[in-house]
Parts: C-alpha cells; sequence; structure tokens
C-alpha cells in the first residue's frame, strides 16, 4: 500500500479519535465539525461576513447562512449589521464560544499528549519531525482544492 493510500485511511480515524477525547467534558456540546470550523475562523479572523467566511471555508453562503442561524440561536455566533449597508452583517464568534473552543482545545491536547507519551521516543520523534512536512502538505493539498 503505497503512502497517500496509507495516510488517507488513518486521517478519519485520528480525526475522530481526537474528537472523541471531548465527550470527556460533560458540560461541552458536541458540536458538528462544521459549526467549529466556522468558530475556528471567526475567532481567528475577527469579524467576517458571512460571504467572507464561506469563501474562506469554501463552502455555499447557503451552509454558511444555515450554520449561522443554528449556532446564533445557541449563542455561539453574533451578528452585528453593517453600519455602512443595512443588507449586510458581520459575524464574530462569542464570549461563550471561544471559551468553549478553548475548552476544546485543552481536552484534545491533553488527550494527545498523553497519547504522545505512551509511544516510544522514536516515534515521537518521527512524529514531530513528520510536523513541517504535514504543515507543506496541507497547504499543497488546499491549494489543489483552490485549482491551483
Amino acid at each position: 500500500m503505497d503512502t497517500a493510500t496509507r495516510f488517507s485511511r488513518l486521517i478519519g480515524p485520528l480525526r475522530r479519535a481526537v474528537l472523541r477525547t471531548r465527550r470527556a467534558d460533560k458540560d461541552l456540546p458536541d458540536l458538528p465539525e462544521a459549526q467549529i470550523e466556522l468558530l475556528r475562523l471567526l475567532a481567528g479572523s475577527g469579524r467576517l461576513t458571512p460571504r467572507e467566511a464561506a469563501a474562506r471555508l469554501r463552502v455555499a453562503p447557503s451552509t454558511v447562512s444555515n450554520l449561522v442561524r443554528t449556532m446564533s440561536a445557541a449563542g455561539l455566533v453574533e451578528r452585528t449589521p453593517s453600519s455602512t449597508d443595512l443588507r449586510t452583517v458581520h459575524l464574530s464568534a462569542s464570549a461563550a464560544a471561544l471559551g468553549m473552543l478553548d475548552r476544546y482545545d485543552h481536552i484534545s491536547t491533553t488527550a494527545l499528549r498523553r497519547a504522545l507519551g505512551s509511544l516510544s521516543p522514536r516515534s515521537r520523534e518521527a512524529i514531530e519531525r513528520a510536523l513541517p512536512a504535514l504543515d507543506e502538505l496541507l497547504v499543497a493539498l488546499e491549494a489543489e482544492g483552490k485549482g491551483e
């Protein structure tokens, strides 16, 4: 089996294993990954219009509209009307959402640290050395997704 096939088969199970660690905190809601991606985008970018968010997430504007409707009702996303164009709103992550993301990250990072600590030193070093290459791989995949 080639590297791409092996890696492709590992990505999903690894992601789901990390997501399962969040269930350790019973006070955290089990948000769909699409909502978490939107929150991460808003947390890192500040205020965005729904169209800007859709473009950055590479999803349809209607997808962002549906996410925002659900997340606004849950108090996770705040919608602020534009001061210059009443047809436009700006989205931002609420303080509650930012706190939730911090807790998600803390739980996931703690679980990953424990799991990495259970590996042999050689395996930990191999993963650490692979991180820059994984960053490059992400950039290459994103460029491919843009049709570049």
